[in-house]
């Protein structure tokens, strides 16, 4: 079906929520004080920001001050936009933030020390009396994680969760285009009164993209994810695909229409990818992957195996956030350096 359209939002908020398809500058009016809290960045708003959220309607009165993020992909949009300060609880954080974000935090203690390496029970998230959970999956909201949706609602406790992980039909980005990533940035924007931290966020993030020259080869690429006997890998319409269409790369598993799919070693091995992305995971880190393709009599005879053709990604950046504009620069800069 299609997209809901969003309730139209209050004309004092409208001013505020610049749009943040173009550059970076274009304030209406001197800079407003810091809101409720005084995070860098912030804009005072007193009007209530009602978003249509996965399906899910999510009001939320004032820019909220006590939030746990679950996920690295939303743990890391707080600390890009300067809001780190409102992070009460963080938890199934993916791994470490990557270096342009190791100050910011540094300087909160609920993300040095998660309150758990997995999703947190609904206990546990209501202890640390937020007004919001930003989580990075719909599946981290259940009765059976950090609780579900319309209970939290009804408990004072807004939900908000990554538009590029909705899974119901018109919500789920099909395909994922940066254009969303960017939409996610100045929804937040709004959701926290940080309207002009996010347009300058997406006006970088635009810019550092629109440097990156495709490579030109036609190179095809197997994007390995995790996965012994069958590997996951990156298909047609989420984030991997979306990188490699970034970075000059030909998904040789693009014509799966999902976001991830199990694809037999059979189907890797008759393609023959010319390069294979490798996913660095602490749980399953990319040398382990290069032991596993190398020591296999069959993946061996791969052409990116017997010649080495690896690119490498570190997990937190194969999900839509603030990280994946760095990871196609990173991505393109290893392509350089790979002969055909």
């Amino acid at each position: 079906m299609p997209r809901r359209t969003r309730p139209v939002l209050p004309l004092a908020l409208l001013v505020l929520a610049l749009p943040l398809a173009g550059c970076a500058g274009g304030d209406a009016g001197a800079a407003s004080p810091p809101a409720r809290g005084g995070s860098p960045g912030t804009t005072a708003v007193t009007t209530a920001v009602t978003v249509d959220n996965c399906g899910f309607d999510v009001v939320v009165d004032a820019p909220p001050e006590r939030v746990v993020t679950i996920k690295s992909s939303a743990t890391e949009m707080l600390l890009a936009l300067g809001l780190g300060d409102r992070i009460v609880g963080s938890a199934f954080l993916d791994g470490p933030v990557p270096d342009s974000l190791a100050g910011a935090a540094a300087d909160v203690p609920a993300v040095a020390e998660p309150m758990a390496d997995q999703v947190p029970g609904t206990e546990a998230v209501l202890g640390l009396e937020p007004d919001l959970v930003y989580a990075g999956w719909e599946s981290n909201l259940t009765a059976e994680g950090a609780g579900d949706r319309a209970t939290l609602a009804k408990l004072g406790v807004a939900t908000y969760v990554s538009p590029a992980a909705c899974k119901e039909p018109g919500y789920m980005p099909d395909p994922l285009t940066f254009d969303d990533l960017f939409a996610e940035i100045g929804e937040v924007g709004q959701i926290f009164g940080a309207t002009d931290a996010a347009e300058a966020l997406v006006a970088e993030q635009r810019e550092t993209l629109a440097s990156v020259s495709p490579d030109d080869r036609g190179l095809s690429a197997l994007w390995y994810s995790s996965g012994d006997d069958i590997p996951y890998v990156g298909a047609g319409i989420g984030a991997p695909q979306m990188i490699m269409d970034a970075v000059g790369l030909e998904n040789v598993a693009g014509d799966v229409h999902d976001t991830w799919t199990s694809y037999a070693w059979e189907e890797a091995i008759a393609a023959d990818p010319d390069v294979i992305v490798l996913v660095d995971a602490t749980w399953n880190s990319a040398e382990d992957k290069i032991a596993r393709l190398e020591g296999n009599a069959a993946t061996a005879r791969m052409t990116a195996v017997r010649e080495g053709r690896y690119l490498t990604v570190p997990f937190p950046a194969t999900e839509a956030g603030v990280r994946t504009v760095d990871a196609v620069v990173d991505l393109a800069a290893q392509l350089e350096e790979i002969d055909r």
